[in-house]
């Protein structure tokens, strides 16, 4: 599997786009997911266009302003389904969801299909949609075992924690999800946050200070 980071929008999120190979079921070829498209999609629709994969699935770790705004245009460039959980789909009703504040562009909305905790294939990779609320009430990761990676949106960063001060953030909650979800996968898994750089369990674990015990 491939994977290539475009940061995007104003508050340069990390869009991540996998591209696998596609089971025979699934008709072969080189697929895509993409994770958060947060801004202009050009960079990732060349790529695409350039390798010949096909997006499948666009995965919204969260539905805040900053990581969907990209969503619909990519969408409608290549057919794709739009994901996120459906505990977050009231945010699109509002300031946080749709933006248009502090001088920022309110995002076009689109079509959600709700995606619910469990076991899928993306890209032609296993996937663990695992629930991580926190940061939203309906946060996601999606953790790819076969290639030791999961995508936390903004629950968790290198050395620090996703804020908890929006509307439906909790950071007791917040705490819980990276324990339970995060905490509990092989040490060498590298996270992928939603903004900066990525980290490792093993690191967040030993030397957060949000999380650790020193």
């Amino acid at each position: 599997m491939d994977l290539h980071v475009f940061p995007m929008g104003p508050l340069e999120v990390n869009c991540y786009l996998l591209l696998g190979q596609a089971s025979t079921e699934a008709g072969g070829g080189l697929e895509a997911v993409a994770v958060d498209p947060g801004g202009n999609p050009r960079k990732a629709l060349d790529l695409l266009q350039k390798t010949g994969a096909r997006l499948t699935h666009v995965l919204c770790t969260h539905l805040h302003f900053d990581h969907i705004g990209g969503v619909r245009a990519l969408v409608e460039a290549t057919g794709a389904t739009a994901c996120a959980s459906p505990q977050d789909a009231y945010l699109l009703e509002s300031e946080l969801g749709r933006g248009g504040f502090m001088g920022l562009p309110e995002i076009e909305l689109f079509d959600v299909t709700p995606l619910t905790p469990g076991e899928y294939v993306f890209a032609g990779q296993p996937c663990r949609v695992l629930a991580t609320p926190g940061h939203s009430p309906g946060s996601l990761s999606f953790y790819f075992p076969a290639i030791g990676r999961v995508f936390v949106g903004d629950l968790l960063f290198n050395r620090s924690v996703g804020r908890t001060d929006f509307p439906g953030g909790d950071f007791a909650t917040l705490v819980r999800s990276i324990k339970e979800q995060i905490f509990t996968l092989p040490g060498a898994t590298i996270v992928h946050s939603g903004h900066g750089e990525s980290t490792t369990v093993d690191n967040e674990r030993t030397h957060n200070p949000y999380l650790s015990e020193f």
